[in-house]
């Protein structure tokens, strides 16, 4: 990898997987069919912990300031409008636990939800891959790119713990193989 966008992107693949595994968890609960409350859980804690602990710590920690050092406008501009974002999605999630912690579940809470979650974040990262990331991939300097990447791989180890990030993504894969 060259860029530190890259590795992002690559992260957002495995985040939209989540996102199909929810929507389709979210049809089933529509549907009056069952989807195992512990396999809910399971998901929205993955989009908890990857796309926003991880994921979007490393955009908020790391990439987002040397982009902004680069020039790129954070308040009133993109990198603001991606911050906007990323609160707006943590009270989706937050909304999404309330829902099912507890018996019963609420399930029209949690299709509300989940669904405006599963929009919103769609649309996030088709602005990041196609607008935000190539903007910073043009105004930030190939050393300091590898540099990006090597703070991303210390985020992973500091912050998530050693070997948290592969749990997630066996977990997600688990449920790749259950729902889809």
């Amino acid at each position: 990898m060259i860029y530190a966008s890259e590795d992002l992107v690559n992260e957002h693949k495995e985040i939209l997987t989540g996102l199909k595994i929810l929507e389709k968890m979210v049809k089933l609960i529509d549907d009056g069919k069952v989807a195992e409350g512990e396999d809910i859980k399971g998901i929205v804690n993955f989009l908890k912990l990857f796309a926003d602990k991880c994921h979007h710590g490393k955009e908020e920690g790391i990439l987002f300031p040397a982009m902004e050092k680069a020039g790129i406008q954070n308040e009133n501009g993109p990198i603001g409008e991606l911050l906007t974002e990323h609160v707006q999605g943590r009270k989706y999630v937050a909304q999404m636990l309330a829902s099912v912690d507890g018996e019963p579940m609420k399930t029209d809470d949690f299709i509300q939800a989940a669904s405006a979650y599963i929009s919103l974040l769609r649309a996030h990262i088709i602005k990041e891959n196609t607008v935000v990331f190539p903007m910073g991939d043009k105004l930030i300097p190939v050393e300091e790119q590898r540099q990006l990447l090597e703070q991303f791989e210390e985020f992973e180890e500091t912050v998530m713990g050693k070997g948290a990030h592969e749990k997630l993504h066996e977990m997600l894969h688990e449920f790749k193989d259950k729902y889809l």
